[in-house]
């Protein structure tokens, strides 16, 4: 009997499960309830691969073998509540490339970070020359990948929804770069549903495989027991000597790892700021336990380049540097922002707040921020957090506004920094767009 598989989701994801499933000779259809883009629908006709957008038709989705759900579709939208009253196996893209890879796995997730390090972990492994695929929550669909030829490593950033939906996957090496409070819309507002999303990166691995987690933070500590008991365990730290990990002492990198020491100047990494150390640090420990010597560790710490909408340097106009953080979607990823700020800062925050607690960061929007251009549709929450801590604080409704308005009040050496705190929907298409809006606005002054 052919496997009947239904994918729920017309992204990258979607049509990557799609692709694989078709080479799998399995019996796909792909459904959408929005509108699927145009070159993911040339892309499935031109396959043969049916599929439907604007509805998902409940007698062709509750007849598959297997459902593949998009990371964006929640539990609690109703065409998953029927799936799962029918018992009918539902997993995530991640979860499907799996099963039909043989590649060792570096999964990583975290609050905030995964990104940057999914990235330089890839880095530092295509630059010593293994065969290494980049995907998850980045770039080309896992399964995608997988059906255009399996790897010997694969870096992929997980984020908690694909992970809820995984039941077999299990990472050689798992990543957890911090825990700090998000979508809990999503879970139904309780913090600990996430943390246990968080760590079940781990449920599946043993004594073969690693875990490389933070030191500093609370959450993951207070939560390590969360952690699957047999899986090697390997801490970073910035502030403690770590015995078997890496730390920080003197301004300096140190790992030790099974008697095998690597050391370099964080003034020579090529990303600054403490968060960054963190995932470099994470990186570089990941890459240890995949044989890489240690002068290619360096000099890719060295000549990494940053993402783009992540601390991404724009340009420097009449003195002002700018910097598109758009990636900052949550209040940790701009707490993370501002201590890595030397210059006074004028800061454009603003969005869809997702249950923001600002607390956080008020200490420090109260020690580098000298303005705060709000950029979004209801700013009272940033009004009532920031009123008393910036001696300026102004709504704006566009980009253009917003960044006009931010360099009318810089003087020589500060810096614009679009960090939002929040999600982009409610002026833009998504976090990109708004980075790329910044861009073109800041280069248009």
């Amino acid at each position: 009997m052919v496997d009947k598989i239904v994918i729920l989701g017309s992204g990258e994801s979607g049509v990557g499960a799609a692709i694989l499933a078709q080479k799998q000779g399995m019996d796909v259809f792909v459904s959408d309830f929005g509108k699927i883009k145009q070159s993911y629908k040339d892309e499935l006709t031109a396959l043969n691969i049916p599929f439907e957008e604007g509805q998902h038709t409940e007698e062709i989705v509750l007849s598959a073998t297997t459902v593949i759900k998009s990371p964006g579709i929640a539990d609690k939208v109703a065409i998953i509540k029927k799936i799962n009253e029918k018992n009918i196996p539902l997993i995530s893209e991640i979860e499907f490339g799996y099963r039909f890879s043989k590649a060792k796995v570096i999964a990583i997730t975290g609050t905030n970070g995964k990104t940057t390090t999914t990235s330089l972990t890839y880095h530092i492994l295509e630059k010593a020359g293994l065969d290494v695929g980049l995907g998850g929550n980045i770039g080309t669909s896992f399964a995608r990948q997988v059906a255009n030829g399996d790897r010997e490593y694969f870096v992929l950033e997980v984020s908690s929804f694909q992970l809820d939906n995984c039941i077999t996957f299990k990472p050689f090496i798992s990543i957890l770069c911090n825990i700090t409070e998000d979508h809990l819309d999503r879970y139904d507002y309780k913090f600990e549903n996430y943390i246990n999303s968080k760590f079940s990166i781990t449920k599946n691995q043993d004594e073969q495989d690693y875990f490389i987690y933070s030191q500093d933070d609370e959450v993951t500590m207070q939560y390590l027991n969360k952690a699957n008991p047999r899986v090697q365990k390997i801490p970073f730290s910035y502030h403690q000597k770590v015995s078997n990990g890496a730390y920080v002492e003197n301004q300096e990198i140190i790992l030790q790892l099974n008697k095998n020491n690597f050391t370099m100047p964080i003034s020579e990494l090529s990303l600054h700021g403490i968060h960054n150390s963190y995932n470099s640090m994470a990186a570089a420990i990941s890459a240890k336990l995949v044989g890489v010597r240690n002068d290619k560790i360096r000099e890719s710490l060295e000549d990494f380049k940053n993402l783009e909408h992540r601390l991404e340097f724009v340009a420097t106009i009449r003195g002002v540097d700018f910097i598109n953080d758009s990636k900052a979607t949550n209040v940790n990823s701009t707490w993370y922002a501002l201590e890595s700020m030397t210059k006074p800062v004028v800061l454009i925050a603003g969005g869809v707040d997702k249950g923001n607690d600002y607390t956080l960061i008020k200490d420090l929007v109260n020690k580098r921020v000298k303005a705060i251009i709000c950029l979004g549709k209801d700013n009272e929450k940033l009004h009532a957090a920031f009123a008393s801590e910036v001696g300026y604080i102004v709504d704006t409704q566009s980009m253009e506004q917003a960044v006009q308005m931010a360099y009318n009040i810089t003087d020589k050496g500060d810096v614009v920094l679009l960090s939002p705190c929040c999600a982009s929907f409610d002026l833009f298409e998504n976090y990109e767009d708004r980075g790329k809006q910044f861009k073109r606005n800041v280069l248009n002054l």
